[in-house]
């Protein structure tokens, strides 16, 4: 589960985090799993949905620090309702890339990292660090945009 997560989290400790809260999921809910040989794929939807969950937090933090003073406190029903859609379309997004992109991406554009401590941290030099955060960028940009087109379609 803990290489699971690694694979999806932005970071070696949300990768932790998710795997602790899974494992609290399963521990408190394991009486309601009815075929035994779903375990496994059971545990690792618990982790997908846990990481998700991190990276909807992180954007609507950082949603909250850069909302215009004065605006309305209260979003209607409806403008609530579009944006976890948002949220969760990006977050998908976000969850697709490669993981080494996503760490970057996550690391310097959701948690304000500066370039040089994000390099550090995943061992990098800081132009591998902007390539990798270049091809995110791109390709979560096109998965956004293919997104968006299947669903004005629909």
């Amino acid at each position: 589960m803990r290489k699971f997560a690694l694979s999806l989290c932005a970071s070696p400790q949300d990768a932790e985090d998710a795997a602790q809260e899974a494992l609290i999921i399963l521990y408190r809910k394991i009486g309601t799993l009815r075929a035994t040989g779903a375990l496994a794929s059971w545990m690792f939807r618990i982790v997908r949905n846990e990481c998700l969950r991190q990276v909807r937090l992180l954007v609507s933090r950082s949603d909250e620090a850069t909302a215009e003073p004065g605006a309305s406190a209260e979003p209607s029903a409806e403008e609530a309702v579009l944006h976890r859609l948002e949220v969760e379309r990006i977050a998908a997004a976000v969850s697709a890339l490669p993981r080494d992109q996503r760490q970057v991406l996550i690391m310097r554009d959701v948690q304000g990292l500066p370039g040089r401590t994000v390099a550090h941290a995943l061992g990098l030099s800081t132009a591998a660090m902007k390539s990798r955060l270049h091809r995110a960028r791109a390709a979560l940009r096109d998965a956004l945009e293919t997104t968006g087109r299947t669903s004005e379609a629909a």
